[in-house]
This record gives structure tokens, sequence and C-alpha cells, in this order.
């Protein structure tokens, strides 16, 4: 029987994945540190623990003793996570993390990374041909544990897939970041001051980048890197305008207004193939109903 165990539960990806979990039957053994899910399901059980402490880890891992654990925990504060000293933190007690894992009998580990560790200036990104990135602490530390736990489960030979996320939007996203940025500012009847728009992106909504994650923990055939996006190109400026049209406010959106970075990539798109046609899965949400169902959750959160 799976036991399975998610760190970083009641985060923006992991609420998700932990309500995709439930929904199929599993006993799911959540970890978070400052905010609790609420336990509304008997075979949901939240642990709250300080994963830096090596001690705190090893007990728990010991007693739950999970046969398959999806690790989503990492430093994310917006604005700061890519260059921020806490990422060499997070390298060592993931590592730590894998071996208690593995040493208590463990047999499947699904880490989440991302786009960023790759060289964007590729444009589209592809596993295993595109250069890697080691120019940011965070790319650096996110390249060197996937392959310090690639070569830890062979040598075990043990089941391990890195899951690289792209763009990703929806409901309890960041209040600071892009999608949650424009809505709240329209919501307000405030202008929504953006770039010129024109970097084309990836994106994928939560709840599709969570059933990616899980189709990835409990799969039997899959390992190693794959990539977790959806192979289609949208401009920012395009996502911007369809939140606008949909709420009526387009007048109130300025492209132009914010300066972009020299170093911007103008195109970073990933490549799913392996996603595709190695598993089950596929997207199901489109960004008409993506952008639907998340202005609206705003709105609600606004309305309280």
């Amino acid at each position: 029987m799976k036991r399975i165990m998610v760190t970083g539960a009641s985060g923006f990806i992991g609420r998700h994945v932990v309500e995709a979990l439930l929904s199929q039957g599993y006993e799911v053994h959540g970890l978070y540190h400052n905010q609790r899910m609420i336990e509304d399901n008997s075979r949901l059980k939240m642990h709250a623990i300080d994963l830096m402490d090596d001690a705190q880890v090893q007990r728990l891992l010991h007693t739950v003793k999970p046969t398959h654990l999806l690790h989503l925990s990492w430093i994310t504060k917006q604005g700061v996570y890519w260059d921020s000293v806490e990422n060499y933190y997070w390298h060592r007690a993931s590592f730590h993390l894998a071996e208690c894992f593995y040493s208590n009998g463990g047999k499947r580990l699904v880490v989440a990374g991302s786009c960023a560790e790759y060289d964007w200036s590729h444009g589209y990104l592809k596993e295993n041909i595109t250069p890697l990135s080691f120019s940011t602490p965070y790319a650096a530390c996110k390249n060197h544990l996937q392959g310090m736990i690639t070569s830890y489960a062979n040598l075990l030979n043990k089941d391990f897939v890195w899951g690289r996320v792209f763009f990703l939007y929806g409901p309890h996203e960041h209040a600071g970041r892009l999608v949650p940025s424009v809505i709240r500012s329209l919501l307000a009847n405030q202008n929504a001051r953006c770039s010129h728009g024109k970097q084309i992106r990836d994106f994928l909504h939560v709840k599709d980048v969570a059933e990616a994650l899980v189709t990835l923990l409990l799969s039997t055939t899959i390992n190693g890197t794959v990539n977790i996006c959806s192979g289609r190109p949208v401009s920012i400026m395009d996502i911007v305008t369809r939140i606008s049209g949909y709420m009526g406010k387009s007048e109130l959106v300025e492209f132009g207004a914010l300066n972009c970075s020299e170093k911007e990539a103008p195109l970073v798109i990933g490549d799913p193939a392996r996603l595709l046609t190695e598993t089950d899965w596929k997207p199901r949400i489109s960004l008409p109903q993506g952008i639907a169902d998340t202005v609206e959750w705003w709105r609600e959160v606004k309305n309280q």
C-alpha cells in the first residue's frame, strides 16, 4: 500500500497536489512549516516540521516510513530566491531528506525543480539537451542537487524523478507575481502597470502542474528529468489582455509602464514530449478557463 509524503503541502503547488492525491484515495502525510492546511479528510495527516533540522527529519521519516515522497519545499520568496544564500541550506537539507527517505524503505522520490535551471539563452528547453545554468545560487544548487540525488538513487537502485516546472498560475499564488498582481489591481480599479509584454513564456494552470507531479509520483516506468510544461508559447501581453478582457477593464492596463531587464530572455518554452508520451498526463485546463478560475478565486478572496 502506498504511503505518500508531500513537503510544502500547504504551499501554492502542494495544496493542489494533496487534493489530487486524496481524490484518488491515497493516505497522505503533508509536511508544513508555518502555514497549516485544515485536516478535513481522515486520510490526511499534517506534520509541522523544520526541514533544516536533521533530527526532526530523521524522526519523522523513521516514524511514517513513506513509500513515496514528493519534495516541493524550497525558498520561494518573490524577488529573493534566485540569489539567496538559503539555496545552499535547502540543497543540504534536501539531500539529507532523500537519504532519510531511502534509508527508511522509501521506493520512489520526486523532486520539483524549475525551468530556471536551464540556460534561457537557448529559448526552447529540452531535458538532457539544453545546457543548464549555474549563474545564480538557485540554479547552481538545484542542478547540483539533481545530479547528486540521481547518482545516489542509481547506486541504491531506487526510483527518482526530477520535475522541471515552467511558468504557472492559479488560486493561492503569491500576490506579488504577474497574474495575481494584475488581477488585484483591476479588482481595486487601479491601473495594472506592466512591461511591454512581448516576452514569450510557457504557462500551465497550477492544477495541471499538480496532476503532472502526481502522475510522475505514481508512475512505475518513468525516471530522470521531466519538463512540466505546455509547450505552447504565449506572450505576457496575451495573458494580461485576457485577464483585463475577462474582467471588462482593459482600459486600466498600462503596457510599457515598467522597464524590463536587459538580461530578460525574450523566449522561454519547454518541450513536454517526455511527459506527454511516457505518461498518460494531459493538460485539462485551457488558458481562458484558467484565467476565469483564477480571477474568480481572487474576487472571492477580496470579498471575504
